[in-house]
This record gives C-alpha cells, sequence and structure tokens, in this order.
C-alpha cells in the first residue's frame, strides 16, 4: 500500500503541472457558467449540464487515460525492475489519474454554481447527484482505459478502440434501445429494457439524476420504466449500485490483465 501512495503521488503531482487537465477544467468552468448565465439557472441548468457531462466524462476519461498508461510503459518497465508489487503499482497508477481527474471535475463544474449564488436546498441535492455521477463515469471510463490499454499494444489501436466505445456508449446504444422498442412495441419490454440500461453507465448516469429530480419522463420509455419499475428511491440506490460494478468490474479485469502483461 506504501507503493501505491507513493505511485498515486507521483502521478498527481505531474498531472497538476499538465496543460490538458487544466484546459479541461477551465472547459467545464466556462459550459457550466455559460449554462447558469442562459439556461435560467437552477435544477434546470443542472438537467441542461447533465447532457455536457455524459458527453464530456466520458470522452475525455477513456482518451486521457488511454493515451496516460501507453505513455507511463517506460516508468512501468522501470518501477517493475524493482521489487515492486504489480498490484499496488497499478492502484497507483489508477488512483494518480482518476482522482485528478475527478477533483478537476467537481471544482469545474461545482465552483460556478457557487459563485453565482450559492446552491440553494432546490438545487443542492441535484447538483450533488450530478458531481456523484460525473465522479463515478470518470472512475468507470479511467478503469475501461486502462483496461484497453493493457489489451492493444498499439497506440492507435487504442486510440481508436477507446473513441468507437464513447460513441457506442454516448449515441448508437440509445439508437438501438429505440428500434428495440420500436421493433418489438407489442410486447413486454419492462424487464429486458432495464437490463439494457444498465448495461450502459452512461445511460445509469442519466437516470441516476433524472429520477431524483423527478424527471424521468424527459429519458423517454426507459426512464419512465425505469421509474416504473424501481420507484425514484430504490432506482437511484440500483442505478447507484450498478455504476460503481461498472467501476469495479474492469478495474478488476485490468488488474488481472496488469498482473499478466509481459511489458
Amino acid at each position: 500500500m506504501t507503493v501505491a501512495i507513493k505511485v498515486l503521488k507521483q502521478e498527481v503531482s505531474n498531472l497538476r503541472r499538465s496543460r490538458w487537465i487544466l484546459v479541461y477544467g477551465l472547459l467545464l468552468v466556462a459550459l457550466s457558467d455559460a449554462l447558469l448565465r442562459f439556461g435560467g439557472g437552477g435544477p434546470r441548468s443542472v438537467i441542461s449540464l447533465l447532457n455536457v457531462v455524459l458527453i464530456l466524462v466520458p470522452l475525455v476519461s477513456l482518451v486521457f487515460g488511454t493515451m496516460y498508461l501507453y505513455a507511463a510503459r517506460e516508468f512501468i518497465e522501470l518501477l517493475l525492475a524493482q521489487p515492486v508489487g504489480r498490484a499496488a503499482l497499478f492502484l497507483g497508477l489508477y488512483g494518480g489519474l482518476a482522482v485528478p481527474l475527478i477533483v478537476v471535475f467537481v471544482l469545474g463544474v461545482g465552483l460556478p454554481f457557487l459563485w453565482s449564488a450559492g446552491p440553494g436546498e432546490s438545487v443542492a441535492a441535484p447538483l450533488g447527484l450530478l458531481l456523484l455521477s460525473g465522479a463515478l463515469l470518470t472512475a468507470t471510463f479511467t478503469a475501461i482505459a486502462f483496461l484497453i490499454s493493457l489489451i492493444f499494444d498499439d497506440r492507435a489501436k487504442g486510440l481508436g478502440v477507446a473513441i468507437l466505445l464513447w460513441l457506442g456508449a454516448t449515441a448508437v446504444y440509445d439508437a438501438l434501445l429505440v428500434l428495440v422498442v420500436t421493433t418489438f412495441g407489442d410486447y413486454s419490454l419492462e424487464r429486458p429494457l432495464i437490463g439494457l440500461t444498465l448495461l450502459n453507465p452512461v445511460d445509469l448516469g442519466r437516470v441516476l439524476l433524472l429520477l431524483q429530480a423527478d424527471k424521468a419522463a424527459l429519458m423517454g420509455y426507459t426512464g419512465a420504466v425505469f421509474e416504473r419499475f424501481f420507484g425514484s428511491v430504490v432506482g437511484v440506490a440500483v442505478a447507484g449500485l450498478a455504476l460503481m460494478g461498472w467501476t469495479a468490474v474492469p478495474f478488476a479485469l485490468g488488474l488481472l490483465r496488469f498482473r499478466a502483461k509481459d511489458f
């Protein structure tokens, strides 16, 4: 664990000087501030910002995470030549990227709400859930990015897979759900749609916030089914636990691959 903490501190220190992390934070601040100023403020701005978060956070986490591990190959080889446990090294590398990305996301989205008017009771709960969803999505897609870079040795191929995965999770998957509903509309689709929603972390992040805000209808038929099947409180818990599972499973698979990989 000492090794993991040392690696984490070293990587966090390196990332603090990264211009890409700074650009990511400034972009989040600019988007959040613009939506607060021109989107009507309050819970409406949180809902509008959700769509930005669901597109931007997975993209940044996947691309940055994939390139990060490719760039760290020589550093990994150097450390593995020392008496260092692979599990501790992997944990330190993962935390060294995921923690700064989560901190930058929380500050980039949360600060504009603080200096605009301060989050009142009407916006505190949805804003908190938005920050939680974004943090979980960051952890999830960073773990997936690590897994991709460990499976594919070629950098271009790994980056291509990461971008295709992002497109599939943010755009193609929802189109397929609509196609399923349209094609099999005469059948009972409640349980299959719940299962399909649980298979996409981006949809889970959307459900997590919209259920809490009683806006599940904004997700169309899928959101209405989720709300009717679980109810708001249980639905939020189920979506949150499923998102945590989406973080744990890729992380565990990445750790297994990292332990077996010949660098």
